[in-house]
């Protein structure tokens, strides 16, 4: 086929590359900006063009078939290679302009990113963003995202990762949970309390903590933390309420229905010192282990060219997160 014959199926060869990555008419149609009428309608003539069948559609799935799979996996490094060529053709322009796809988790994406977002936006008024808030961890490449906001402790060896601040967890719960159940002193105790359990998978129910140990032994359970001995304790718990959103949990938390283990970019509105606020700390002098992660990262996939919007939003990110979340812990609400 001559170029001549190819360029007008150009789009609808992209088109299917998208279908591949989202695997529903009705989102490609929304990330390209069609109806799904024509988007489905521009598939069947990309396939009568062809004389061979790309696309099984049913009525709950859509998938490829042998042949549509081939022809997107020889045709996404091109298609990719235009995107990244054009991205940095327009970088030339000088101005940062251009849409910008981004996703968060919806506790850090509504209270810190947010705010972010509208600052910078009208500091570059010719960039856009599509903010998409989930908890779910997405497939950057696959769904589209030009960028994703996580807390991890191992960012994807395939993607680039800018550190945004550092985050840890926190133990808490209400005076009023604690005046009625009482305090525990040791994680231990924390097998006789109703906790509030972060719903993500099977280790949903396990608690690691560990502590400097006063003690001079080396014996089971201890190991090394800031170049120091510790003692680490491990508990298994369990409560009344699951859930994979930590403002969800957070709530439960005030409302007094037991102890949670949430990030503190969740709980910083809610958590003080000295009872001040509706929230307090449990176990202060035990540090959380491995449960969320330790640093707020900026992803996305590896290319040889990172689009100048792209670069803007996450240096604008690292500045204005470069103070993390300690701080606002410190200052109770109305203190």
């Amino acid at each position: 086929m001559s170029s001549d014959q190819l360029a007008p199926l150009v789009a609808d060869l992209h088109l299917l590359t998208v279908l591949a990555a989202t695997r529903s008419f009705t989102e490609t149609a929304r990330r390209l900006g069609l109806s799904k009428a024509s988007a489905s309608m521009r598939i069947s003539e990309l396939e009568r063009s062809a004389g061979v069948l790309l696309v099984r559609r049913t009525t709950r799935s859509v998938g490829l078939t042998e042949a549509g799979q081939q022809l997107v996996n020889d045709m996404q490094p091109a298609f990719r290679r235009i995107s990244e060529s054009y991205s940095a053709a327009r970088d030339l322009a000088g101005t940062p302009r251009g849409l910008i796809r981004l996703t968060a988790p919806v506790a850090l994406g509504r209270q810190h990113l947010a705010p972010r977002i509208a600052s910078f936006l009208q500091q570059f008024p010719d960039i856009q963003i599509e903010l998409d808030l989930t908890d779910r961890f997405v497939n950057l490449a696959n769904e589209g995202f030009d960028l994703a906001i996580r807390h991890t402790n191992t960012p994807p060896e395939t993607h680039v990762a800018w550190v945004l601040c550092e985050t840890r967890s926190w133990l808490a719960a209400s005076p009023h949970y604690l005046a009625r159940r009482g305090t525990p002193s040791h994680p231990a105790e924390l097998t006789t309390h109703d906790c509030l359990l972060y719903l993500r998978d099977s280790h949903a129910g396990s608690w690691t903590f560990a502590r400097p140990d006063t003690g001079t032994g080396t014996g089971k359970g201890k190991g090394r933390m800031a170049g120091a001995e510790v003692e680490r304790v491990g508990v298994t718990v369990a409560g009344s309420l699951k859930a994979n959103n930590s403002e969800v949990l957070r709530d439960a938390l005030l409302a007094g229905l037991g102890i949670g283990l949430l990030p503190d970019f969740s709980l910083s509105p809610a958590l003080g010192t000295e009872g001040q606020a509706p929230l307090v700390q449990v176990l202060p002098e035990w540090q959380v282990q491995g449960f969320f992660g330790e640093r707020i990262y900026a992803l996305r996939p590896w290319s040889a060219q990172v689009p100048k919007a792209v670069q803007c939003l996450v240096e604008h990110l690292r500045q204005s997160f470069a103070g993390g979340f300690a701080a606002m812990l410190k200052n109770p609400l109305g203190g």
